[in-house]
């Protein structure tokens, strides 16, 4: 008797490119997978109320896949084929700083070197935003350089602790995703691989030709966040859809 217990393994492998840097992705931490495989039945009737043949029309093989882990590069590759790049892009938010007691009221970012963009400036004390001006000339006012990453603060807020967020791209450390608007039909194609054993049996399903249709991050107060990964598959080259194997 073959049994199966537990989320399994799941691989996802990119087939519509080759080379260097494309390669099999482990859909890391699964919590679930689940994968239909759908017909549409056609039946006869005659002058009788029950059909007197039934026939299968078109069959659809899809499959949802729900993951803990965040890997930018089976992004990439599976979902929106596009190349990754080394680098984040990056929040800083909330970041301490003091006004300067003295001119010029200035003050520059940890992460000025590779500063992005703005998120705002609040007061520590109170929470209070600011206002980004062309100049700041009262309090609770500021300006912020893009090219530079410094902020600059007008002489009312002196000597104030203050709070900064703002985005920052690096260049040394995970990757980073520029996502275009590709013409349509842009797909990328994947070849998926599902594995779960139980007391040394297992069930192993190889799918050909995959394409991925939805993916979603969701975030939830005090829990883990569970990505979900939607496919489907389809025949390859060969008319192939794949392999199902069991022990028995």
């Amino acid at each position: 008797m073959q049994l199966s217990f537990g989320s399994g393994a799941l691989w996802g492998e990119r087939t519509d490119l080759t080379g260097s840097g494309i390669g099999p992705r482990q859909f890391g931490i699964l919590q679930d997978i689940e994968i239909d495989f759908d017909w549409t039945d056609k039946e006869l009737y005659g002058q009788l109320q029950f059909p007197v043949a039934i026939a299968r029309g078109q069959g659809k093989i899809s499959g949802k896949a729900k993951f803990a882990q965040i890997l930018g590069l089976l992004y990439s590759d599976l979902f929106f084929g596009v190349p990754a790049t080394t680098g984040q892009f990056a929040v800083s938010q909330l970041e301490a700083a003091v006004v300067p007691a003295t001119t010029p009221f200035t003050v520059a970012v940890a992460n000025a070197s590779n500063y992005n963009d703005d998120l705002g400036v609040v007061y520590a004390a109170t929470g209070e935003r600011f206002n980004r001006v062309t100049t700041p000339s009262a309090a609770g006012q500021y300006s912020v350089n893009f090219a530079s990453g410094v902020y600059s603060f007008a002489a009312a807020d002196a000597n104030t602790a203050v709070l900064i967020s703002y985005t920052y791209l690096t260049n040394t450390q995970g990757n980073r995703l520029t996502l275009t608007n590709q013409l349509m039909g842009t797909t990328p194609t994947f070849k998926a691989t599902f594995y779960t054993t139980y007391g040394g049996s297992g069930t192993a399903l190889r799918l050909n030709a995959c394409t991925a249709n939805k993916l979603s991050i969701p975030t939830k107060i005090d829990d883990w966040t569970i990505s979900e990964f939607d496919f489907m598959a389809f025949a390859d080259a060969s008319g192939t859809i794949g392999y199902l194997s069991t022990v028995e």
